[in-house]
């Protein structure tokens, strides 16, 4: 997974230090907020040509890194 996460760059003088597609403003949370709300992978990448499948399986990748190293709070089941 590490191969992926060199395509994730995070520079304060860029989008206020958010995770970013290396070389685009475009923030990771963007991203994932489409895949979570039912966006396809074709739909994204037709938005944006600049990117691509890599570059999302590259905020998959980093989300997922995040996910282990911090938690959301979420209510409890019921």
């Amino acid at each position: 997974m590490e191969f992926l996460l060199v395509r994730i760059s995070a520079n304060p003088n860029v989008c206020f230090g958010k995770p970013c597609i290396k070389g685009t403003r475009i923030w990771v949370s963007l991203i994932l907020d489409f895949l979570a709300s039912g966006s396809t992978m074709e739909e994204i990448l037709d938005n944006y040509p600049q990117l691509t499948k890599e570059d999302i399986f590259a905020c998959i990748a980093y989300g997922a890194a995040m996910s282990r190293e911090n938690f959301v709070n979420l209510q409890p089941a019921a």
